[in-house]
């Protein structure tokens, strides 16, 4: 009877402990889960604060890129254009070397040539079937070639007109003439007057300059040279402020 009241009296006890040693297990287990709980919400926050900042990125990456292309896209444009425009250019420099040529194709070789140098149209004259020697007066047999040249500049109106006057490195002695520096330029200058008050070649698409002895095309040492490099040259060029424009670059490309 005893014992039995003993074992009646502990069973509360053990009871009451079990229950509070479950209570405190899943107490702690509840904090784990709520702790647990804390640290998924943290990292769903940075998850969805770098998708947003990959979203930002991801935009912004994409229109930088659409940019360039385009940016491609106009210096593609750009290359293409221009490159027509020399291909153009050098239809237009065949061109006038051929009509030059059939015009031309009976002068003597030696007193006259047509050649693309630089890009632009070079008709070469020998002085001695323009002038006498030592004098800017343009012979009557040079009218002939004057006025076939003067034919095809005039067919082409978009064109500039650049008489260069040249000469050897012999000193000239006369009294209306300075040195050759002046006498390269009385050449051109005489040369551009005929073109227009003869031919009417508009004075406005025309240059004259001379560049005396110091643009050679042969060796000065020898007769031969000498007489090569009297000359008078016609450059026939595209006028400069077309050139430039050709060369300009779109703004967006700038």
């Amino acid at each position: 009877m005893r014992t039995l009241i003993i074992i009646l009296l502990i069973t509360p006890v053990l009871f009451t402990s079990c229950k509070n040693k479950q209570m405190d297990l899943k107490d702690q287990q509840i904090k784990l889960l709520e702790e647990q709980v804390e640290t998924m919400k943290y990292t769903n926050t940075n998850l969805l604060d770098r998708m947003a900042d990959m979203s930002i990125i991801n935009r912004t990456g994409a229109e930088s890129i659409k940019k360039s292309i385009d940016n491609i896209s106009q210096q593609y444009e750009f290359i293409e254009d221009l490159t027509s425009k020399v291909q153009a250019k050098d239809s237009v420099n065949m061109s006038l070397v051929l009509n030059l040529k059939r015009s031309l194709v009976n002068i003597d070789d030696e007193d006259i040539s047509v050649e693309v140098r630089g890009g632009v149209v070079h008709v070469s004259i020998a002085d001695k079937l323009l002038f006498s020697s030592g004098s800017s007066r343009i012979n009557p047999a040079a009218q002939r070639v004057l006025s076939k040249i003067a034919t095809v500049i005039n067919d082409h109106q978009d064109l500039e007109i650049n008489v260069e006057g040249h000469t050897d490195n012999v000193p000239v002695n006369m009294d209306c003439v300075y040195d050759n520096w002046d006498l390269s330029v009385q050449r051109a200058t005489a040369v551009v007057r005929e073109l227009q008050e003869k031919y009417e070649v508009n004075p406005a698409r025309m240059v004259a300059s001379g560049r005396a002895e110091y643009y050679p095309k042969a060796d000065n040492t020898s007769i031969a040279g000498r007489s090569a490099n009297r000359r008078t040259e016609i450059v026939i060029q595209p006028r400069l402020d077309q050139f430039f424009e050709l060369l300009e670059r779109p703004e967006a490309l700038q």
